[in-house]
């Protein structure tokens, strides 16, 4: 097991526990305001902060039926103070607040701009870059922001563009007319490191492609109760029947590997218990005639014809699969999807049969990758959750001794290994590539390239090449890796990660700092920031920004298609969830 991205995890959790010393707060069992958009304006009463709190009548009672989430109170505590009372201890918090689909927005924008669907695609954020246009099907520019609050971003403007084929890319950097580009081929890698002109920077694969199953049995696109994926039995007997090592061997790039568990060795607590099922394909065959398909069945692969670090040729994968499933037994159709209708069916749990996904590491813990996928949170991408996977995740996101953690995700592995909501197949080995001239550039482990600390090379533009182009640039509201790192570079959040790294670091808050169970976090804003409007961040701007995700009932819970999936998933769910349907 490789062990070094275990220093950023270790370095935060000594500096939490050091810096502890306040009581926690007490919990009250009031419910939460109906309209929090009637909050009075801060600087109402002769020019004095009015701080907001959410709920406004204190604090929601954990466990309540209207509040699955880990948090009970978001209360501006003055201009600069915000504390955030949770119902459990979270070790995760510092890497969560860092994430992008929390970035802060001013209220008044917030309000503005989220009430008429604006603020998809007219973003207001406090980053080194603003958004100059957004042509839509062709690029995306950015502006630096003369108002920023830290180091001015190296080059003047960024221009974000986009292909779907890693060979255009790839012919783009050559010719010059890009500065970088995402996710080379695998067979480009020699191309680029043979090239004096061009620099590759590898990334490490602390991502996972799988294959998800759909196990409801009244999914759309099944007749009643027919739905064979929804047989535990069945989605174990493709677990064994199919070669995951082959799809490594003949699609990935090198630093590549078969998955032993979801999440990757390298992330703490990802590999507990037991690794996944060896390639059997005769067990497998007679386990699906046992489970009554002896003469297989029909269903579908669901894809989006997109390249990412874990799936770097998308339709040839998916064919792969096709085939394999096929010496099972199993008629396979194949469905390819336009990228953000796939991402939207996907949580929405609209895709009968198996759809091929994949996860990037956000942030260096098992919560990122298992609570997000298996939580109570989670979405309903592989249909029903499992209540010994729930318990389990709950259990190692609140405990704080590593012992318990330990046991908690030993727990968690092994009933996802038993239930088989998916298949994990591999975590992939990716890169970025650079012209020679670009000073500063670097790959991230967690694809999110800081374009202000890249220099422009020979003028005045950085011309970035990704996979696809951003569904919005409301990113509370978005999941996509390529709506992310356009938002990454206009808004900010609390904390952020370091360059080319993992370790969540100060960014909008000076520090936040825990009581001594890890149950309340009191945050300090840096003095003096700007929003690209010119308005100043607050501590109501903080409530706000997350009040809007946090309560579903909230009239301003709205975005690009209204799921917010990364707030439910990280934070246990919404307060006031919307009914099961």
């Amino acid at each position: 097991m490789r062990t070094w991205r275990w220093l950023p995890v270790l370095a935060t959790l000594v500096l939490v526990l050091a810096a502890c010393g306040q009581q926690p707060g007490e919990s009250a069992s009031a419910e939460p305001t109906s309209d929090p958009t009637d909050a009075p304006d801060p600087t109402d009463d002769g020019g004095e902060f009015t701080g907001l709190a959410y709920p406004e009548d204190g604090p929601v009672e954990c466990g309540a039926d209207n509040n699955p989430s880990n948090i009970s109170e978001i209360r501006a505590e003055d201009e600069r103070t915000v504390v955030f009372t949770l119902c459990a201890s979270d070790v995760a918090f510092l890497s969560k607040i860092a994430f992008s689909s929390f970035a802060i927005d001013d209220a008044d924008y917030l309000e503005a701009h989220a009430a008429d669907g604006s603020i998809v695609d007219q973003p207001n954020g406090t980053g080194p870059y603003r958004l100059d246009a957004w042509n839509r099907g062709s690029d995306i520019t950015l502006s630096a922001f003369d108002g920023y609050w830290g180091d001015a971003p190296l080059s003047p403007s960024v221009i974000f563009r986009w292909s779907a084929e890693a060979a255009q890319r790839l012919v783009e950097l050559q010719a010059g007319t890009v500065d970088g580009i995402d996710n080379p081929g695998a067979e480009d890698f020699d191309t680029i490191e043979n090239d004096p002109n061009l620099a590759l920077y590898p990334r490490e694969g602390l991502n996972t492609l799988y294959f998800g199953f759909n196990n409801n049995p009244q999914v759309e696109g099944f007749d009643n109760e027919s739905n064979p994926l929804a047989d535990e039995a069945v989605r174990q007997a493709i677990a064994m029947g199919i070669d995951r090592q082959r799809i490594v061997d003949s699609f990935f790039p090198p630093g590549s590997e078969v998955a032993s568990h979801f999440t990757p060795c390298a992330i703490p607590f990802g590999c507990e218990g037991e690794e996944w099922y060896e390639f059997d394909q005769d067990a497998a065959i007679q386990m699906l005639a046992d489970a009554g398909y002896p003469d297989g069945f029909e269903t579908q692969i669901h894809l989006r014809d997109v390249v990412r670090g874990y799936l770097p040729a998308p339709q040839q994968v998916a064919a792969d699969l096709q085939a394999q499933l096929a010496d099972l037994g199993i008629t396979a159709s194949i469905d390819v999807q336009e990228s953000t209708t796939f991402l939207d069916n996907s949580d929405a749990g609209l895709l009968p049969g198996i759809h091929m996904l994949g996860w990037g590491a956000d942030y260096p813990d098992a919560t990122n990758f298992l609570d997000f996928h298996f939580g109570s949170g989670a979405s309903n991408q592989f249909g029903d959750k499992f209540d010994d996977i729930t318990s389990a995740l709950a259990e190692g996101a609140s405990s704080v001794e590593e012992s318990a953690r330990q046991a908690a995700y030993e727990t968690a592995n092994n009933a996802i290994k038993e239930h088989v909501p998916m298949i994990p197949i591999a975590h992939g080995g990716s890169g970025v590539a650079f012209q020679a001239d670009n000073d500063g550039a670097h790959s991230s482990p967690l694809s999110n390239e800081v374009m202000a600390v890249i220099g422009p090379g020979s003028d005045d533009q950085l011309v970035w090449m990704q996979n696809g182009e951003p569904g919005g640039l409301y990113c509370a509201d978005e999941s996509d890796g390529e709506a992310l790192r356009v938002c990454e570079q206009i808004k900010e959040s609390l904390y952020a990660y370091e360059v080319a790294g993992t370790e969540a670091i100060p960014a909008l808050a000076e520090e936040c700092v825990p009581n001594d169970d890890l149950t309340v976090w009191t945050c300090t804003l840096r003095e003096g920031v700007q929003f690209h409007d010119g308005s100043t961040l607050d501590a109501n701007d903080v409530v706000l920004s997350y009040a809007v995700q946090w309560d579903a009932d909230h009239p301003l819970h709205v975005g690009r298609d209204g799921s917010f999936t990364y707030f439910s998933a990280l934070w246990g769910g919404f307060l006031n969830p919307p009914p099961a349907e």
